[in-house]
């Protein structure tokens, strides 16, 4: 399993999760958060804005759809048809478990689905 955190413009954020829907990966969790990249903020006139607002996307797939789903973010997430400096970042990184807290079954990156006895 894959945690991927796709770091997006908030004007972008519906078509990604819209997209996302419409390909089959509805479990999404969505989280407003500032920051900066390579850019180092945005200048307008006199002032530097170096926090600029951006949301966090995390979602866990299987790792055969990793591909599927980071093509699907990078083309909702893109402006215009190159894209443009600020359009965001993707990170993908191993989940080794995953538990779910109203049936306490635990899922390992094998596959293996058990109860956890609480």
């Amino acid at each position: 399993m894959l945690m991927i955190r796709s770091i997006v413009r908030p004007d972008k954020v519906d078509n990604v999760l819209a997209a996302l829907m419409e390909a089959g990966f509805p479990a999404v969790t969505k989280i407003s958060v500032v920051g900066r990249g390579k850019q180092r903020g945005i200048k307008i006139g006199e002032i530097t804005y170096d926090e600029i607002p951006k949301e966090l996307l995390i979602t866990v797939v299987r790792n055969e759809d990793r591909d599927y789903v980071v093509k699907t973010v990078i083309k909702a997430a893109r402006t215009g048809e190159r894209g443009a400096f600020g359009d965001g970042k993707i990170f993908v990184s191993p989940v080794e478990e995953v538990y779910t807290i109203s049936s306490g079954m635990k899922e390992t990156a094998g596959g293996v689905i058990e109860e956890v006895k609480t």
